[in-house]
Parts: structure tokens; sequence; C-alpha cells
């Protein structure tokens, strides 16, 4: 069932997406190489909870036996699709490093991801973080009423694919609010379904994930870790998105 959001309810989001945008903005100001990424994850865990919050993604339960996300914080190096989990390693100079985070404030949640440089990186990887965050906004073209839901996931997939790029298959958006992953399932990709259309009031977390080489991944022995398997590079850009009368409402940005 789709939750449509209240004024009030859409307020309270808002707030919430402003600590997660501070977060962010945070952990960009601190990835140099030599950092941990358990050091980026303490940065944005007292963050959170000094703003009054608390880390949406900490305590997470996953779907292979329930094992719970230890940080708050996704951090996916290189290879690293999605839901790396932040520990002892350093970051390095050409490295490309995807955080994912999330923040529960007032009984909402946000939820937003950016992938960083690490350093100088290659003109390679750059682009593929440049094409993922305009896919993104490919994207949220079609995030009016009376569109649906395919409609996000077509533009997402023509802007990614016409440089050569994949999208990945087997992770994608969804809906969010007073739980951190709500309907509808938002693709990155086209489906044999049109997906809902949309309505004011519908809170959506978009979140493209590109790779440089084929959309095929595995999931890592810790159970969390998603990998490309071929061992090339993947980007990640995710917001909540308010759905309007007009313009769509980005919240974490």
């Amino acid at each position: 069932m789709i939750n449509i959001k209240s004024k009030s309810e859409i307020e309270k989001m808002r707030d919430s997406g402003k600590i997660l945008s501070e977060v962010l903005r945070k952990i960009e100001e601190n990835i140099l190489p030599g950092i941990t990424t358990k050091e980026l994850d303490r940065i944005a865990s007292e963050y959170i909870i000094k703003s009054g919050a608390s880390p949406s993604f900490l305590g997470v339960p996953n779907y292979y036996g329930g094992i719970k996300f230890p940080g708050a914080i996704c951090a996916s190096v290189n290879s690293e699709v999605i839901h790396g989990i932040p520990d002892e390693r350093k970051l390095r100079n050409g490295d490309i490093v995807s955080i994912d985070a999330g923040v529960y404030y007032e009984g909402f949640h946000s939820d937003a991801a950016r992938t960083f440089p690490v350093g100088s990186i290659s003109a390679e990887a750059r682009k593929l973080i440049d094409v993922t965050r305009q896919s993104f906004f490919e994207g949220l073209k079609f995030v009016k009423p009376n569109c649906r839901i395919s409609d996000i996931s077509g533009a997402i997939q023509d802007y990614a694919e016409s440089f050569g790029y994949s999208v990945v298959r087997d992770y994608t958006g969804h809906g969010v609010g007073r739980d951190l992953h709500e309907d509808p399932e938002i693709p990155n990709f086209r489906t044999n379904r049109r997906g809902h259309r949309l309505v004011a009031g519908m809170a959506l977390a978009i979140e493209p994930m590109i790779n440089e080489g084929s959309y095929a991944v595995k999931i890592a022995a810790n159970k969390w870790t998603v990998y490309t398997k071929d061992g090339k590079l993947s980007a990640h850009y995710e917001n909540t998105v308010i759905v309007t009368d007009d313009e769509p409402q980005i919240l974490t940005i």
C-alpha cells in the first residue's frame, strides 16, 4: 500500500532530509586518502545523534538470516555497489566511494546516497559518477502527477545506457516515510509493468545504481555488501523526493 503524506508529515520529512543533507556534506569534507570508512561512519553517527535524530540503517536486518547492519552509513568502495560495511580499511587516492545514509527524525525517515572521489581519480571514474548523478535528474523529470513509475525507470535506463553503462537489476528505489522502505518499488530499468501512477504526496527514494561493466552482481560473505561480478566500478546516487502538483521537491539536497 502506498502511503500518501500530509503537509505536516512532509514538513517532518523535510527536517529529516535537512539533517541528512548536512551529514553527506560533512562526509564529503572528510573524504581524503588515508581516512577509514569506519571514521566516516563515526562522523555521520555523531552528527545524526547530535541533531536529535537516529541513523536509519543501524540495526536493520537483511534478507539473509536477519543479520543486522552494523553502521550508520553504507560505504561502498570501487566495485562495491551498495551496502558496504564501514571498517578499518583506508581509502586510497583514486578510489571512489558511495555513501548511502538514512536519518530517522520525528517519526520519519529520509534516505540519500552520493558517490565521492577520493583524491585524484581517473577521467573514467569521474564520468561514471557524473552520469550516475545525472541519470537521477533524468528520472526526476517524470516525477509529477499522472506519470508512472515506469516513466522514471525508463528515463534513468536510457540515459545511463547511452554512455555504455549498465543498470543494476537486483536492487531498486522505493517509497519512504514512516518506514525506511515503503511501496512503491522504483526500478531503475524497464520492466513488463508500467507501475503506479504518481499522485501528489508520494514520497520516493529514487536511487540509480550504475555499473561501468555488466549489471550482474554478487553478495559478499558478510551477507550485506553487493559487488559487481566483473570487478568493474559502480556508482550510486539517491535522493528523497516528494511528488507535488507542480515540480518535485528534493528533501535531501
